[in-house]
C-alpha cells in the first residue's frame, strides 16, 4: 500500500484572504477538487482559485496523487478591512438608471459574465501580473461605494488615475475574450482570458487596440485610458476574476514605482 501523503503536499504559494486569488502547487500528475468539483491543474502541478470579498467559510482542496494516495487541505480566507468611498457629482441617471436602460444593463452584464466564465487550458496566469498602467490609486477593491450620497454595492476593481490617452499594457499574456465600445456603466470595455478561469477586465477606455480572439503577450498595447461610461475623470478601472469570483488584482501586482 502507498504510504499516506501529508496535506502539506498541497502547497499554497500565497496567503488566502478575502478577495484574493490563491495559487498553489501539487505534485505533477495529481488531480484536484475544490469543494467536490474538479479544478484544472497544469502539467507541472500548479493550480488557482479565488475567494470573494465577503467569503468567511473555509474551502476544501482534495488531491489524488499519482501514486494513488490522497490528501485534503482546508483553506480559510483571512479577513480584510475595506474602506468606505464617497463619490459625488455623478449624473443622476448613472446612479439610479432609468427604466428604459435596465435591459441594456442586464444584457451587457451577461456579455461580460460569459467572457469571464472561460476555463481554457492556457496557463498565462502562472507568469504573474504587472500593472497595466501606473498612476495614483483613486479607488480600491472592496471599498463600499456611496454615490451621490446613496449607498451602492462595493467596488470590485482598482482605479488607477492617469491622463486621457495613456497606453494600457497587457499585465500578462492571454486571449482577448470580449471587447465592447460603449457599455452603459463601464464605457469601452475589454476582457482578457489568462487561462484556468483567470481573467482581467479594463473599463472606461478611450480606445481599444485589440480584437476578440487575439492572443496578447505581456506588455502588448491593449488600448488607452479614458473616461467613458460612468466616470468622473480619466482613469483605468482594472478588475480580475476567477470565473464569477471577483478578486483583487492589486494583491498580485508588484509594488508600483
Amino acid at each position: 500500500m502507498a504510504s499516506p501523503v501529508s496535506a502539506d503536499t498541497i502547497e499554497l504559494l500565497n496567503d488566502p484572504v478575502q478577495g484574493g486569488l490563491v495559487k498553489g502547487q501539487v505534485p505533477a500528475g495529481s488531480a484536484l477538487e475544490l469543494d467536490g468539483k474538479e479544478i484544472q491543474v497544469t502539467a507541472e502541478g500548479r493550480f488557482v482559485f479565488g475567494f470573494n470579498r465577503d467569503d468567511t467559510e473555509a474551502r476544501v482542496l482534495a488531491a489524488r496523487f499519482p501514486d494513488g494516495s490522497k490528501a485534503e487541505k482546508s483553506v480559510r480566507p483571512g479577513k480584510r478591512e475595506f474602506r468606505v468611498q464617497e463619490i459625488d457629482g455623478l449624473p443622476p441617471e448613472q446612479v439610479t438608471p432609468p427604466d428604459d436602460v435596465l435591459e441594456r444593463i442586464r444584457s451587457e452584464a451577461r456579455l461580460v459574465a460569459r467572457a469571464r466564465d472561460r476555463f481554457e487550458g492556457h496557463e498565462d496566469w502562472v507568469e504573474g501580473f504587472d500593472w497595466p498602467v501606473e498612476g495614483r490609486i483613486s479607488g480600491e477593491y472592496g471599498s463600499q461605494r456611496i454615490l451621490n450620497g446613496e449607498p451602492r454595492q462595493p467596488h470590485f476593481g482598482v482605479d488607477i488615475a492617469a491622463p486621457d490617452g495613456t497606453p494600457i499594457k497587457a499585465p500578462a499574456g492571454g486571449v482577448v475574450s470580449m471587447t465592447h465600445e460603449d457599455m452603459y456603466f463601464s464605457g469601452a470595455t475589454l476582457v482578457v482570458d489568462h487561462g484556468h478561469g483567470v481573467s482581467t477586465t479594463y473599463l472606461h477606455m478611450s480606445e481599444i487596440s485589440v480584437e476578440p480572439g487575439q492572443r496578447v503577450h505581456r506588455g502588448d498595447l491593449l488600448g488607452k485610458v479614458g473616461a467613458t461610461g460612468r466616470a468622473t475623470g480619466p482613469h483605468l478601472c482594472w478588475r480580475m476574476n476567477w470565473g464569477s469570483t471577483r478578486v483583487d488584482p492589486a494583491l498580485l501586482a508588484p509594488p508600483m514605482e
